[in-house]
């Protein structure tokens, strides 16, 4: 979770792209939604803090659903040079994955 959300500021590029065009301030959706996940990904290893932690992951895997699916509907490559769609769509049940092991985390 940190390197992903620290990937947020070192190749905005690659995720301001993938951002729907319907969401107004890319480039700020990709710094608070990389800030979100860092922070998520260091709460999960502070025990006080890591169910939040967890329960803020959920909501971001949530939130930035739509980005994905924008990136799969409209075959945006992820990074330099082409991408294959399968790994595209393979990306939206990553994120179920992704939430069901953050909820893992919030049971006590």
């Amino acid at each position: 979770m940190v390197g992903a959300g620290i990937s947020h500021f070192t190749d905005p590029e690659t995720f301001i792209r993938i951002v729907p065009d319907y969401l107004p301030g890319p480039r700020a959706l990709v710094y608070v939604s990389g800030f979100f996940e860092i922070v998520g990904g260091v709460g999960l290893l502070i025990p006080p803090v890591s169910r939040a932690a967890a329960w803020g992951l959920i909501a971001l895997y949530v939130a930035v659903f739509p980005a994905n699916l924008h990136m799969a509907l409209n075959d945006i490559p992820f990074g330099q040079g082409p991408t294959p769609s399968a790994l595209l769509w393979l990306r939206l049940p990553l994120q179920a994955l992704l939430i069901a092991w953050a909820w893992w985390y919030t049971r006590r």
